[in-house]
Order: C-alpha cells, then sequence, then structure tokens
C-alpha cells in the first residue's frame, strides 16, 4: 500500500479542478454572488469576533494583528504548517485557537461553533483569489506522508480510499451529485445540505461515515495530516472562501 501511495503521489496530474467547477449554475451563481452567499454571514461575524477583546488579557486579533485585509492577506494560502520554532502542525483552526490560549489567555473553541467558523472564515476570505501555496518541506514532509497514506488506503466497510472518488471517478455522477476532486480551497464553505456553514474536517468525517469507518475527531492529527495533502493537491487553486456547495 505504501508503495501504491508513494508511486500513486508522485504520477504526474493534471491540473486540479476546484470543486465549484462540478457545482451546478444556480450553486455557481450564489457563491459568486456576496449579498446571496449565506457564507458571508459568518464572514461578517468573523470580522465583529476579530475586533472584539477576548480572555485575561482583553485583547481582540486586531490588538496584534491590526488589519486584517492587509496582515491576514494571503495566510490561508499557506495552511497547514508549522510555526517557524516547529511545534505541532496546525491548520487555520488550530492556530487560532493557539493565540486564544496563548495571547489571549482564553479558552479553545470547539470545533463547527459559530465562534471558530467565523472567524476562520473570516481570516481565510482575505485570501480569496490567491493561489493555494503549501510548501512540503523537512518540517512536514512527515505530516504529508501520513496525510498521503491516508488518502490512498482503504477503509471501512465500503472498503474504499479517498482516491476512489475523488481520483478515479472525479466528473462522473453519484446519484444526483456530480464527484468533485475533493480539494479544500474553499473552506468554511456554506452547504445547502447542511443549511450552515461547515469546516472541512466536517465534510471530511462525511466521508468517513459514508465509507462505513471510524470518525476521527475534527481537529485530529489524522485529519490535520490528510488536510495538508489534500492542499498539497490543490496547490495553484484560488481561495475560495466562503464557498457555496450543494
Amino acid at each position: 500500500m505504501l508503495t501504491l501511495s508513494a508511486a500513486a503521489a508522485e504520477a504526474p496530474r493534471p491540473q486540479p479542478k476546484s470543486g465549484i467547477e462540478y457545482a451546478g449554475s444556480d450553486v455557481r451563481a450564489l457563491q459568486a454572488d456576496d449579498f446571496g452567499n449565506p457564507g458571508m454571514l459568518w464572514v461578517a461575524r468573523g470580522e465583529k469576533l476579530w475586533n472584539a477583546p477576548a480572555g485575561r488579557s482583553e485583547k481582540s486579533c486586531a490588538s496584534c494583528h491590526r488589519d486584517a485585509p492587509a496582515t491576514m492577506k494571503g495566510v490561508a494560502t499557506r495552511y497547514p504548517r508549522r510555526d517557524a520554532g516547529g511545534g505541532e502542525l496546525l491548520n487555520l483552526e488550530g492556530r487560532i485557537n493557539q493565540c486564544r490560549v496563548q495571547q489571549q489567555g482564553a479558552e479553545t473553541w470547539r470545533y463547527e461553533s459559530e465562534e471558530l467558523l467565523s472567524l476562520t472564515a473570516y481570516v481565510a476570505h482575505q485570501s480569496r483569489g490567491m493561489p493555494v501555496n503549501i510548501g512540503i518541506n523537512e518540517a512536514n514532509r512527515v505530516n504529508f506522508e501520513r496525510g498521503r497514506d491516508i488518502y490512498y488506503r482503504r477503509q471501512g466497510q465500503m472498503n474504499l480510499a479517498c482516491t476512489h472518488c475523488h481520483e478515479q471517478n472525479a466528473g462522473r455522477k453519484l446519484l444526483a451529485d456530480t464527484i468533485s476532486e475533493g480539494h479544500g480551497n474553499a473552506y468554511p464553505v456554506y452547504r445547502l445540505e447542511w443549511q450552515s456553514a461547515g469546516s472541512l474536517h466536517r465534510r471530511l468525517r462525511a466521508c468517513y461515515f459514508g465509507v462505513r469507518a471510524e470518525q476521527p475527531a475534527a481537529g485530529s492529527a489524522e485529519l490535520v495530516d490528510l488536510e495538508l495533502y489534500l492542499a498539497s493537491r490543490a496547490r495553484g487553486l484560488r481561495v475560495e472562501t466562503p464557498g457555496v456547495r450543494r
């Protein structure tokens, strides 16, 4: 399986296509309209949280990072990543929670909470239109390889891997939906089936459920490693946050 994983990962791949390209015209139009895109509600909430004092320090995000459209521009294109001093691999949600604990003296927000979704959407939104630019190096290579192995590993009662849907059958129909390549460049997204915004980890856990496999916890190292590998596959795609999906 490791040999298969490495061979598949090293094989040249065509230019990635965003999930919005597999969506119907109604969904594409909804995402493109900032006044109609329901995900913009979470971005607006995130802006308020950015400027709100929090924790024992009574510092806001803006206290350190100032004007988000300037200081957060491009940040989402580089996550998941490790800090310069090392430490664990963090996605945007993890980095926000780390800041809350270390800089604000506040408690972490749980995954899928309105607060964490909103602030993550707001930060990622500042990179909208910029290409995903994940670099694989000695600092994150082990995480990348773990994520790659998960992507090609058969799991669950259905005995399927991510590759079987999002590589081998992308563009084909699964019931009424068209299978996408499974990129995360639009997350957090507003999904019509959820009637809410949700994180990439919520979607990944749904895939685990779909193949009848045990679901890792949102924010777990397994899902962050998989998120890193997916980001490497999406290199060059534009950040779309907040995306809209069916």
